[in-house]
């Protein structure tokens, strides 16, 4: 190899390096940006992190560069998910610091067990684990319950339960207050979106607002609506009443595991509760 070759490859890698180098995110407008997202200030950050205003506006506009603990500190006051955590430490320099696994990762057994526990426990009412995109992860028996009549492309792996549900050829015939439950789910998703500033998010969002679906239909009974946002489904012929709750690992330091939600729906009445309870003997 000539003098002139090793030249050209070294300055073709250290223009390479320096390209990636430019082309990757910088710490400080990845904080600001979250910073906004939260609607505080400079001075409310500094204040509930314990730092100087000015140094967070150092760090934001490039003018310093925070430690590994000061980007985990101030990340911890804007309550930024692990996921985008991991992201800041690296746009600053630094490793990681939260692990990541597939959920069927041989590591991820005790996780795989608990869902387990919790998705049996629920039965005879249907329970699901979605991830941070709404994908489903796991289900429960008694789900079948609720995707009876599906069409067979929206039950193919990768499932998303918002848009099974929301889809005309999924749930939604099925949904006697579709419109309600309808601007449950979207005003529910938008505020993920606005949080989490995912883009995938608010690209879903945007194709389930597109859907049909967008009136009124038949509203729920003053009793139940009062406490929460109910979902009610004809199932063979009956009108069942469900109420949803969301349960999530609190103490998390794993990324997918922050990220998974079990979703738990409860009857709202006696009549579903009695229905769910004959079905589950059926079977």
């Amino acid at each position: 190899m000539t003098s002139e070759v090793r030249a050209h490859l070294t300055r073709s890698r250290y223009g390479d390096a320096m390209s990636e180098l430019a082309a990757r995110p910088r710490v400080g407008p990845l904080l600001r940006d979250w910073r906004q997202r939260r609607r505080l200030s400079q001075l409310d950050l500094a204040v509930g992190a314990g730092v100087s205003a000015r140094h967070v506006s150092f760090v934001e506009t490039g003018r310093a560069r925070p430690s590994a603990e000061m980007v985990m500190q101030l990340a911890e006051h804007l309550d930024v998910p692990l996921r985008d955590r991991n992201a800041l430490l690296l746009a600053a320099g630094y490793a990681p610091a939260f692990a990541q696994r597939d959920l069927d990762d041989p590591g991820m057994g005790p996780v795989r067990e608990v869902l387990d526990r919790l998705l049996r426990g629920h039965e005879p009412y249907p329970a699901i684990v979605v991830d941070r995109h709404w994908g489903l992860l796991a289900a429960n028996r008694a789900v079948a319950l609720l995707t009876e009549g599906a069409a067979p492309h929206l039950l193919e792996p990768p499932v998303n339960v918002l848009r099974l549900g929301l889809h005309p050829d999924g749930l939604a015939p099925r949904i006697r207050n579709l419109g309600e439950w309808r601007a449950h789910l979207l005003d529910r998703l938008s505020r993920q979106a606005v949080v989490s500033g995912d883009p995938a998010l608010f690209a879903l969002h945007e194709e389930l607002a597109g859907l049909p679906g967008a009136q009124p239909g038949l509203a729920a009974s003053r009793e139940v609506s009062e406490i929460a946002v109910p979902l009610l489904l004809t199932v063979d012929g009956n009108e069942l009443a469900f109420i949803s709750t969301a349960t999530s690992f609190g103490t998390a330091i794993e990324v997918t595991v922050s990220e998974l939600a079990i979703e738990s729906f409860f009857p709202a009445d006696e009549a579903t509760a009695g229905f769910l309870r004959a079905r589950s003997e059926e079977t």
